[in-house]
């Protein structure tokens, strides 16, 4: 029995699949913990293989590499150095004649490793199955079990979704916790944060016991994992905080008062962000993990001399450094001076490669070869549509011929409606504004131009001329167009939008908040429509509860017409 405990929040930003490496991780924060002076280290969700690694856990040689590796690391731990709660994908060990075979359950697991072995398991008991999560299909619910105990002291272990409602926290403080441990892995949206802390606080209010929550740093397809682990004393207060964004391992000091009760002292709390600091910084950190966990070399884009393209300019270079970034302006003969200066001025500014090559050979070719066959018919979407597909073309060759991967520029507000071209803008591996909409496009870029963002590594000041900012957006396939020559006014469709999409509201609801209704239904009709489209389109990180992936499932033959 110990009346004094010290727990180590250790943030750590696994490579999905990458076994070794992430122990390699997970030993180094140990040994920062162990310099702190921690008695336990916690670790985030699966920490192990990453998270979330959907159907790589059905694949038993990868589930025997995972097992392999902690026995491994848990004979480390007969140093004498802290205990570790890691988490990792797990099946049942049956002995049978002195062997060890393995069960068909896998399971989504907790493992305290100390004094030279795996001394206790727990498993995830409720399952996400909604939004981006689907665990109910590669992994079997664990029963619901009483707390661990560490040198005298009862923790009682609930991973991520655990938490998300009372029964898992009843069981442990029926049976005896002391102190709840949440290992997460809790993805980025905006507010999330927020409403994390408050059903930490519903769960402290409950059981009056005090809890730490750990969550997952880094990037993950189409997720970001912000960090910002925190502790809670047993009367709701906030005593720790991480920092969010970067991996860290942070201290708490724990102390069991006369009344038997654990209180926390006070310890680092980071300071937080602005909500549109969470933004930018999520796009930053999934675009940097997904271009250096998928091993390319840099990225490429079209820089157009529009806000879309400069913003992502500019979070490429914020994310992997400006001399992995190029750039490539494609004017065609409806690319206006002030757009070819722009995208010089960006370029400049940011410090990236720009290339100039002109796709008018393109449109020429093209016009000759269809020529005969589009006899007698007018100039219409057709040529619009080539021009873009050129444009798809050229950065795709340049990808192949370098090796940089292409990003596509669109945001949430044009993949919604259909504004944008399949195998022309909609190119690419990664879409870094996919689930940001364009007046959010305008926030940001605002913002970034007067701002520098902690851990970046662009420069400080303005990466894109004001002009950029207050010209209207236009995608320049034919004389003096403009977006608004097709799509409502943005500050009128984002809310459309996000009616239709986040709030998944009847036209009737949208129509009372002052929009007109014949516009309301038209965005319905379009966003419907463009469901092939979105099915096609590359990942990009999610940034609100409702993003375009696996969050949100239309088909694509679709009648219904509300």
């Amino acid at each position: 029995m110990t009346d004094k405990i010290n727990i180590a929040l250790a943030q750590i930003n696994p490579t999905m699949g990458d076994v070794a490496g992430n122990i390699d991780r997970i030993r180094c924060a140990r040994a920062e913990a162990a310099k702190l002076g921690a008695d336990l280290m916690v670790t985030g969700e699966l920490v192990v293989s990453g998270y979330p690694p959907e159907d790589l856990v059905l694949k038993p040689m990868f589930l025997d590499s995972v097992a392999l590796a902690v026995e491994a690391f848990a004979r480390e731990t007969a140093d004498g150095g802290p205990a570790v709660l890691l988490t990792a994908p797990w099946r049942d060990a049956k002995g049978s004649n002195g062997a060890t075979t393995w069960g068909q359950r896998i399971y989504n697991a907790a493992l305290m490793v100390d004094r030279g072995a795996i001394q206790t398991v727990r498993y995830k008991h409720d399952l996400p199955n909604y939004g981006v999560f689907d665990e109910k299909r590669v992994f079997t619910p664990g029963p619901l079990l009483g707390p661990i105990a560490l040198n005298g002291v009862r923790l009682g272990v609930m991973i991520c979704e655990d938490m998300w409602t009372p029964d898992v926290t009843e069981c442990l403080e029926e049976s005896g916790a002391e102190i709840l441990i949440v290992p997460n892995g809790s993805p980025f949206e905006r507010d999330k944060l927020y409403e994390r802390i408050q059903l930490a606080v519903a769960r402290v209010t409950e059981s009056g016991l005090p809890l730490i929550y750990v969550n997952q740093i880094g990037g993950q397809d189409e997720l970001v994992f912000d960090g910002a682990s925190f502790a809670l004393d047993a009367g709701r207060n906030l005593c720790a905080q991480a920092p969010a964004w970067r991996e860290s391992v942070v201290l708490t000091r724990w102390r069991r008062g006369g009344d038997g009760k654990w209180a926390c002292a006070p310890g680092e709390i980071a300071a937080p962000s602005s909500e549109v600091e969470q933004i930018y910084q999520a796009m930053v950190l999934g675009l940097r993990d997904y271009v250096d966990k998928n091993r390319f070399p840099g990225v490429i884009l079209g820089l157009s001399g529009g806000i879309d393209s400069a913003l992502c300019a500019a979070i490429a270079v914020d994310a992997i450094g400006a001399e992995r970034v190029r750039a490539v302006m494609m004017p065609s003969p409806y690319t206006s001076r002030d757009s070819l200066e722009d995208a010089a001025a960006c370029a400049g500014l940011l410090g990236i490669q720009l290339d100039n090559i002109s796709i008018e050979p393109a449109m020429a070719a093209f016009a000759g070869m269809l020529a005969p066959h589009f006899a007698g018919r007018a100039p219409d979407i057709a040529e619009e549509n080539i021009q873009s597909r050129a444009r798809g073309l050229t950065l795709m060759a340049m990808s192949n011929k370098f090796g940089h991967m292409v990003l596509s520029t669109g945001n949430k507000s044009e993949m919604s409606v259909g504004y944008a071209t399949l195998y022309g803008d909609m190119c690419g591996g990664y879409a870094v504004l996919k689930d940001l909409y364009k007046t959010t496009v305008f926030q940001l870029s605002r913002w970034r131009n007067q701002s520098v963002p902690a851990g970046v590594r662009g420069l400080a000041g303005r990466v894109m001329p004001e002009r950029v900012i207050t010209k209207p957006p236009t995608a320049e396939l034919k004389p003096d167009q403009t977006d608004q020559d097709t799509l409502p006014p943005y500050d009128v469709l984002d809310d459309i939008l996000r009616g239709l999409i986040e709030g998944e509201q009847p036209i009737a609801d949208i129509v009372k908040r002052g929009h007109d209704e014949a516009t309301v239904r038209r965005v319905w009709r379009m966003l419907d429509r463009a469901e092939y489209k979105r099915r096609q389109a590359p990942p990009g990180v999610k940034l609100t509860r409702r993003a375009f992936g696996r969050e949100r499932r239309y088909p694509i033959t679709n009648a219904y017409q509300g």
